[in-house]
C-alpha cells in the first residue's frame, strides 16, 4: 500500500488532548495525517499543535480559503483511506447519526467512502443515555467503526465509562483496519 492518508477529525472534548499522542503515533508509523477540527475543539486544543506534529494545515472550516477546487469536503475525503474522528463527543454523534452535515468535520463524513473509525468521549451519564446508545447503534447500522470508551477517571471527577480510548489503542485500531504492520 502507497502511504496510508488518515484524515483524523478532533471534535471539542477534553480528551482531544489525547488526540496529539494518536496523531504523533500515527506520523511517526510513517502515515500522513491531515487534521479537522470544530469550532469547539479550538476551546480544547490548538491547531498549532496538530500542524507542528502532522507537517500539514489544520482545517476548521467550510469556508476557509480553499486549496481544493472541489473544496475541503471533496478533496481530502477523495485522498484519504481512514476517517478517525477522536473524540467524538455526543453532538458528532447525534449528526453524524442523523445525516446533519453543518461544519467541515461533519459534511467530510458524509462525503468520505472509506472506514470511518469514531472513538466516543464523554461524561458517563452522557454516554448511558438511550438516546447516545441509538445514536451508536445508527452509526453501527451504518457501517461506521466504534472504537468503545474506556472505563476510569474522567474529567467531571467521576469513575466511569466514556474515557476516549488511549492513543496506543486507536493506533493498533487503524493499523489494524489499514492492514498496516505494529510493532
Amino acid at each position: 500500500m502507497q502511504t496510508p492518508e488518515l484524515l483524523i477529525g478532533i471534535s471539542g472534548g477534553i480528551a482531544a488532548y489525547k488526540s496529539a499522542e494518536f496523531v504523533s503515533r500515527c506520523v511517526q508509523a510513517d502515515m500522513r495525517c491531515t487534521v479537522v477540527m470544530t469550532d469547539h475543539a479550538k476551546h480544547f486544543i490548538g491547531a498549532t499543535t496538530f500542524e507542528a506534529l502532522t507537517g500539514q494545515p489544520v482545517y476548521q472550516s467550510l469556508f476557509q480559503p480553499q486549496e481544493h477546487f472541489k473544496g475541503e469536503h471533496i478533496a481530502l475525503a477523495e485522498r484519504a483511506h481512514l476517517f478517525c474522528i477522536a473524540p467524538a463527543t455526543a453532538n458528532v454523534i447525534a449528526k453524524l447519526a442523523n445525516g446533519i452535515a453543518d461544519d467541515l468535520l461533519t459534511t467530510l463524513a458524509l462525503s468520505f467512502t472509506g472506514p470511518i473509525l469514531i472513538a466516543p468521549a464523554m461524561n458517563k451519564e452522557m454516554w448511558s443515555k438511550p438516546v447516545v446508545q441509538r445514536n451508536i447503534s445508527q452509526l453501527r447500522s451504518d457501517s461506521y467503526l466504534i472504537q468503545e470508551p474506556g472505563e476510569g477517571w474522567l474529567s467531571c471527577r467521576t469513575v466511569g465509562v466514556g474515557r476516549m480510548a488511549e492513543p496506543e489503542t486507536l493506533y493498533h485500531r487503524v493499523s489494524t483496519i489499514l492492514n498496516l504492520k505494529t510493532e
